[in-house]
């Protein structure tokens, strides 16, 4: 797990209340639920992430440095300083990794056991959790504005007149959703393009709201009414 205090869209974000329990909370008991872990490790710079990680049974054994904790921070340098860790301290070496944002409160731990039988059952580098694109937002119509102040297509760069005309002429578009990342280590360390994802990335699809990310108060509300509906089902 990774949680970086400084959240500039919702202060104090991992710690905040979401429906009565800390946001990191969700995704920690998820973890723990799924059984799927050898270990469960959370990579922070927030004490109170760090606090309710420990009294939840996730371990917490080195605090991330401040130079991998800024806004600009990808979270493969991340991935790569807490391996690193685990391997020098503990000589812990996982075959498989997986990121668990706790900006995803509705991941279920059916969706990490099946996203881990997705990777081995397909061969893949790394699996990715997938939301579904609506047909409005497909990436066959969105155009961009050229110098002139033309619109043209944005796949392409071609007339808008060669827009498909039928929702049906498109291929379905997905998205990925930040609710799963499951990756072999082997990519985050190979020698000519470490990533966190490798060559072969197979999408997990995820139906709403499973994926949905809460990145600021706009979906936090969001969140909560989600919340409060599923509850009542």
């Amino acid at each position: 797990m990774t949680a970086r205090a400084g959240s500039k869209g919702i202060p104090g974000k991992n710690t905040r209340l979401l429906a009565g329990r800390p946001l990191i909370q969700y995704t920690i008991d998820a973890a723990r639920e799924s059984s799927a872990f050898d270990r469960l490790v959370l990579s922070t710079d927030d004490q109170g992430a760090a606090t309710i990680a420990r009294e939840s049974g996730c371990e917490v054994p080195f605090m991330r440095p401040a130079t991998l904790s800024t806004d600009e921070t990808p979270h493969l340098p991340v991935m790569q300083h807490a391996l690193s860790w685990l391997r020098d301290h503990d000589r812990y070496v996982p075959d498989w990794v997986m990121i668990l944002l706790p900006t995803s409160p509705f991941r279920q731990a059916r969706h990490i056991r099946e996203s881990i039988d997705l990777a081995v059952s397909s061969g893949a580098d790394s699996v990715v959790g997938v939301d579904e694109l609506s047909a409005h937002l497909n990436p066959m119509r969105i155009v961009k504005i050229d110098e002139h102040g033309w619109a043209r297509m944005f796949v392409g760069d071609v007339p808008v007149k060669r827009r498909p005309g039928r929702r049906q002429d498109m291929a379905q578009g997905w998205v990925l959703n930040g609710a799963i990342y499951l990756f072999r280590t082997t990519v985050l360390f190979d020698p000519h393009e470490p990533s966190l994802y490798g060559d072969k990335v197979a999408a997990y699809r995820m139906t709403p709201p499973y994926g949905f990310n809460v990145d600021d108060m706009e979906d936090w509300a969001t969140a909560e009414r989600l919340l409060a509906e599923l509850a009542i089902r």
